[in-house]
């Protein structure tokens, strides 16, 4: 059935839609996709929860490909935008979009990922946080990978490589990076060791050494595993600060938990103070509701810790008040080292 149809008797009725390829994941984020879409009469943006909806919007292209592969790794729902030459227009109407985690885009050029960077850090600015995801060109080395990252340096952008096995550079893992970080119900998990489904074979493969300085520089790597493709390690290009190496943001959950807290606690403090006065009561209520979210953030392994939870006036203004705290983010674990001491 494509719609319900509008009955007078009383009971329970219900529509349904079948794909044949994928669905989105229950629970999922939101993951905008930009991407090249050709076609004429295409809107701004589209929203599909299938491969099979999206085909039919803008046909078997880039941004329906890699609409298919974020929504098989876990995306919730995707919101395709259709970029064509003008990705500025593009990243203008992903910055409007509600309820999106993390974007994709299918470009290669250093200058639209700057300008995507760009556009992400005003999102967050503006208290609409989230991640974008890039490839690197085709046939890229691990030293042109690692400048292309050191470029962005971002904890907000995620750079991946190698690209797919069919030479169209890192599009289409992008995609499915991005579709596996929206489909992670806790920001603390690692990255690493997830699976990518509707990868084929990756371009090429990275011995140990070269993975040491991928992640080292801020790049996501990826591997094949008999047939299967996986996440080696999730790291942001976040890896300098003033020019000076710094590893406080290189790791993802740090920015993916930091993004679950804050926005999480923001929005109870919305909803329960829409409407209220600036007293010590309403303040010690407020405080008691900020110690609660942390509390369940302690409980859920979000978190390993908080302090210093203070609500204060504003001296400058009296219907401003200040909430102030500091907390440890849970870290995830990437390494197990056995040190055994043998007796002969």
């Amino acid at each position: 059935m494509s719609a319900l149809t509008k009955h007078e008797r009383p009971g329970v009725y219900s529509s349904y839609e079948a794909s044949s390829l994928t669905a989105a994941a229950a629970g999922g984020g939101g993951v905008a996709v930009v991407a090249a879409a050709q076609g004429e009469g295409l809107e701004q943006s589209y929203q599909w929860t299938s491969y099979s909806r999206a085909a039919a919007d803008v046909g078997d292209c880039p941004l329906s490909r890699m609409a298919q592969l974020a929504i098989r790794n876990g995306a919730g729902v995707v919101y395709g935008i259709p970029a064509g030459e003008d990705y500025a227009r593009a990243f203008a109407v992903m910055a409007g979009l509600e309820n999106v985690s993390v974007v994709a885009c299918d470009s290669t050029d250093a200058a639209v990922q700057q300008a995507l960077k760009a556009a992400v850090e005003e999102c967050s600015a503006a208290r609409r946080e989230r991640i974008a995801v890039v490839g690197g060109a085709a046939g890229e080395s691990v030293e042109q990978l690692v400048k292309r990252a050191g470029q962005l340096n971002c904890e907000r952008m995620v750079l991946t490589a190698p690209g797919a096995g069919d030479g169209s550079g890192g599009a289409l893992c992008a995609a499915a990076v991005a579709g596996a970080i929206a489909g992670n119900s806790d920001p603390a998990l690692p990255l690493g060791g997830a699976q990518l489904y509707g990868l084929g074979e990756l371009e090429g493969g990275y011995d140990d050494g070269e993975i040491d300085l991928l992640v080292q520089g801020g790049v996501t790597p990826l591997e094949t595993l008999a047939g299967a493709c996986y996440v080696v390690r999730g790291v942001t290009t976040r890896t300098k600060t003033g020019g000076a190496a710094d590893a406080t943001w290189r790791e993802l959950t740090t920015i993916l938990v930091v993004d679950e807290v804050i926005p999480g606690i923001r929005r109870a403090l919305r909803a329960r103070f829409s409407r209220a006065k600036n007293t010590a009561q309403s303040r010690g209520a407020v405080r008691s509701l900020a110690v609660m979210e942390l509390e369940k953030r302690v409980s859920r392994e979000i978190i390993d810790s908080y302090e210093d939870v203070t609500v204060t006036a504003l001296d400058s203004d009296p219907t401003v008040c200040v909430v102030e705290f500091a907390f440890t983010v849970a870290h995830g674990l990437n390494q197990i080292w056995l040190s055994a001491h043998i007796t002969v």
